[in-house]
């Protein structure tokens, strides 16, 4: 299988105020608690995709400070991968900067891994593997 787009990644202050997604026709697919990343995360599916909202669990949490220094907006794009292991061996291997040298628990049950944005061209990128 191919790596695919998975989702793209809004940090929100609230996901209850952000409001315009449900005004485009979207709805909110799953809700949950990402302790590990100290998120709640809301899903809203968009064809093959999703729109991940990420609201911080905590002022110190990651994405409190990716708000505070740069406000709500896109946060990550990530990538469904079929092993992670072996691409972030692959990748580090090549030199590209990883934030997560090892996969973590991620929001579904997935095991997920962060590149740093000097890997990614000024974006940060997620990637995924479902575990099933």
């Amino acid at each position: 299988m191919k790596t695919r787009l998975d989702h793209i990644g809004i940090a929100v202050r609230s996901i209850a105020d952000a409001k315009i997604y449900e005004a485009l026709g979207l709805e909110v697919a799953h809700v949950e608690d990402v302790a590990s990343q100290g998120v709640r995360t809301a899903f809203l599916s968009v064809g093959d995709a999703n729109i991940e909202l990420l609201e911080p669990m905590s002022a110190d949490s990651t994405v409190a400070k990716y708000i505070e220094k740069r406000g709500e907006g896109i946060h990550h794009l990530c990538f469904r991968v079929d092993d992670l292991s072996k691409h972030l061996e692959k990748l580090k291997a090549e030199g590209f900067r990883l934030i997560n040298p090892e996969p973590v628990p991620g929001a579904h049950g997935c095991r997920v891994a962060f590149l740093h944005p000097a890997a990614g061209n000024g974006v940060l990128i997620e990637l995924s593997e479902k575990v099933d």
